[in-house]
């Protein structure tokens, strides 16, 4: 073997496994091997896990906070405003130069895949061949699956179908769209059906930013849903934001689920964003704003967690961080029982793979050997504590590791007579 890991516990609770590694892949996973390697990590019952995976998230504008200038606003609208001023003045050098630097913040933190949309709404196609050109430079340390992405809404920008053909034949390999931007709802629903066409002319995967509005009304993902089936395009789909959900009524909700299911469109939530950005015109009681996560599991539909922004026009704040995401994930939807703790945890990882049609992500013998070790037992430690990266595999090479953090636990106790005065009162005042 090349590489053992010893004594590790694993995501659906499995515990004190030994994994063995040999030309990149997992070749066992088992308690006490007797096998031997050049190299062996003893993981003293730390949690190895799969990498992380950002199933939705703008590559093309991370790290780009301040450019033209601050979101003064901090809405969604003045976010896309912003982006609009900005992109005439973009290189694709200083494109290149941010994403590189996202995706060296990203495999520090586990994160081996992610999938970007990138804006083909600028005739240029200036951000399509940087991000082509940093798919190709980053290939070796992470997976990065590109979504041709019309900002400015498919029938809305006059150039945009056009755009997004070139941009599909230069190598941009998912189908992108945003239905609740068009002019109307009529043609948010035309262009749902446009696109989904071109995926399946196409043999695409389609991933589309679907009513992310507070508007009940907005119900564009029932459209997404029904042309997904009716072209065949079953576990092919995905609806991302989907934020509308949260201000429907139950009764139609009740109908959209089975929908979503027979079709096999999966969903993606993006927490962070999805709170900060929607609920803006309510007073209170103020709306969360994100979508029916628990419902959406529950019904059968495949949910994963998508970070979305960092550093950019829409969101100020952000490290790449996929268990930030699922911390506030649980938080906003309440996902708070033990089954949803690893639900969410599998948001980031196992779900978000799916989607992205990942080969041989897992722990099982034969997947690729891209592994996280995390300073946290279990999925619920890593959550609660974000725990810290010790060591980030790819392909069985370890490309990122973090020194231990200091455990709460191993914290100097209080001084005695310290506690004692205060709960005598003699330090109060």
């Amino acid at each position: 073997m090349d590489l053992i890991l010893r004594h590790a516990n694993l995501p659906d609770g499995r515990r004190d496994q030994d994994i063995a590694i040999r030309d990149g892949r997992i070749a066992e996973v088992a308690p006490n091997l007797p096998a031997t390697a050049r190299q062996e990590i003893e993981v003293g019952g730390r949690l190895v896990s799969p990498p992380f995976v950002d199933a939705h998230f703008h590559l093309d504008a991370a790290l780009s906070l301040g450019l033209p200038r601050r979101n003064r606003s901090g809405t969604l609208l003045e976010g896309i405003a912003l982006w609009g001023e900005l992109k005439p003045t973009l290189t694709q050098a200083a494109l290149v130069e941010r994403a590189l630097a996202y995706c060296d913040m990203a495999v520090s933190q586990g994160l081996l895949a992610i999938r970007s949309h990138v804006d083909i709404c600028d005739d240029r196609l200036l951000a399509v061949d940087a991000l082509l050109e940093v798919k190709r430079r980053v290939a070796p340390y992470l997976d990065l699956q590109l979504v041709a992405f019309p900002q400015d809404g498919l029938l809305r920008c006059a150039t945009a179908q056009d755009n997004l053909l070139r941009a599909l034949d230069r190598g941009v390999e998912v189908v992108g769209g945003i239905p609740h931007f068009e002019r109307t709802m009529a043609d948010g629903a035309e262009s749902v059906r446009r696109l989904c066409g071109i995926a399946a002319d196409r043999g695409l995967l389609v991933d589309m930013h679907c009513d992310e509005s507070d508007d009940p009304l907005s119900r564009h993902i029932e459209t997404l849903a029904a042309e997904t089936h009716r072209l065949g395009l079953h576990g092919r789909v995905t609806g991302s934001h989907l934020t509308s959900m949260h201000s429907m009524d139950n009764y139609y909700v009740s109908k959209l689920l089975p929908l979503m299911a027979q079709s096999g469109v999966a969903a993606i939530a993006n927490p962070l964003i999805n709170i900060t950005l929607q609920g803006r015109h309510d007073t209170y009681p103020k709306r969360r704003g994100m979508t029916r996560v628990p419902e959406l599991l529950a019904a059968g539909v495949n949910v994963a967690f998508g970070h979305d922004c960092v550093m950019d026009p829409w969101y100020s704040f952000g490290s790449a961080d996929m268990l930030e995401v699922a911390h506030m994930g649980i938080h906003v939807a309440q996902m708070t029982s033990q089954d949803a703790i690893r639900q969410a945890f599998d948001a980031v990882t196992v779900n978000a793979a799916r989607i992205l049609h990942l080969d041989g992500y897992g722990l099982e013998p034969g997947c690729r050997a891209d592994l996280v070790v995390l300073q946290a037992a279990d999925p619920f430690e890593a959550i609660r504590l974000k725990a810290a990266r010790l060591y980030v595999l790819r392909a069985g090479r370890i490309v990122a590791r973090s020194p231990e953090r200091r455990s709460e636990l191993d914290l100097p106790d209080r001084p005695r007579d310290l506690t004692l005065e205060f709960a005598a009162g003699s330090i109060a005042g």
